[in-house]
């Protein structure tokens, strides 16, 4: 009985020396970002003044060692505004380091580095670029949703300002090319740098992310020019909307014109086009094939530009 009993505590004692080697294998990220969290909040809590600890001569002497020393708890914003006193999760430091980051992309490019630099700007190591991807495309695709977010904010100011009748509603060719321009302008501070952005979202790896944010996008353009259908046109329209966005950004990455006028004189057209066209069964399938055709040539566009900007 002894004997076994020796045995049993032995292997409980392995199991948890196991367990123990588990979580340091599988969780070196989480300690790093906790360790780089408790410096920063280190960094900012407010030095003791030596004075502050001396007592008051208008004090009883009795009565000073019930006194707390003064102390502000770091308190840290979310993204819905909401505080949460003393933490911060890692989903909230990434999306800060990432937002930072992005004023060192037409430095730095769509790299580690631009990353590195953000975090040392918010007051934390360098080594926290170590928590995303080598090829930096979360600070693309996160990138990419804030400009996704920015234009839905403002194409629902404006629907609001429609309904309130303080402005008059478009047409849709003219809403889906001012929505479409407004969204490929959101690209301007960062064009020289990003062929790079689109060679990493080609990706295999990324593409399934990439076409998320880009059918997101294009859903919610038509959603506020007022589309209601509910047979295949939905996505014939959503199609041929996301071959015009992808078409332009390829003109506009290579567009030297004044403010990029001759972007803005293709989007014109590409739309005009697209409003023009029928939406027979043969006409759907050639959409189709030709927004396959559009991605295909865009993936040897951007190698070809990539190549040409590391020469």
């Amino acid at each position: 009985m002894a004997a076994a009993a020796a045995s049993l505590r032995r292997a409980g004692w392995g199991l948890l020396r196991c367990q123990a080697v588990i979580r340091r294998q599988l969780y070196p990220a989480q300690r790093a970002l906790h360790a780089a969290t408790v410096w920063r909040r280190t960094s900012e809590e407010p030095k003791q003044q030596p004075s502050a600890q001396q007592p008051s001569a208008s004090e009883p002497v009795g009565e000073q060692h019930d006194q707390e020393p003064p102390y502000s708890r770091p308190s840290y914003t979310d993204q819905g505004g909401e505080e949460s006193e003393g933490y911060e999760s890692e989903e909230q430091l990434q999306h800060r380091i990432l937002t930072a980051a992005l004023e060192f992309v037409p430095t730095h490019g769509w790299t580690a580095d631009a990353i590195a630099e953000g975090a040392k700007s918010l007051g934390l190591s360098v080594a926290a670029a170590g928590l995303f991807q080598n090829d930096s495309s979360e600070l693309i695709l996160h990138f990419v949703s804030q400009c996704n977010s920015q234009l839905s904010e403002l194409l629902e100011e404006q629907h609001k300002l429609v309904q309130l009748g303080q402005a008059e509603k478009k047409k849709t060719d003219q809403f889906l090319r001012d929505a479409v321009e407004a969204r490929l302008r959101m690209l301007i501070p960062y064009i020289e740098k990003w062929p790079q952005a689109i060679s990493v979202l080609l990706l295999p790896r990324n593409i399934p992310a990439s076409l998320n944010l880009l059918t997101s996008m294009v859903d919610d353009m038509w959603h506020y020019a007022g589309d209601q259908s509910t047979d295949l046109n939905w996505y014939t329209r959503r199609a041929v909307l996301a071959g015009i966005y992808n078409t332009t950004e390829l003109v506009m990455l290579q567009d030297s014109s004044p403010d990029f006028e001759e972007t803005w004189s293709f989007l014109e057209n590409r739309v005009a086009d697209a409003m023009n066209m029928g939406h027979t069964a043969k006409q759907v399938q050639a959409t189709g094939a030709a927004l396959v055709q559009g991605l295909m040539g865009a993936a040897v566009t951007i190698k070809n530009l990539t190549g040409l900007s590391q020469r």
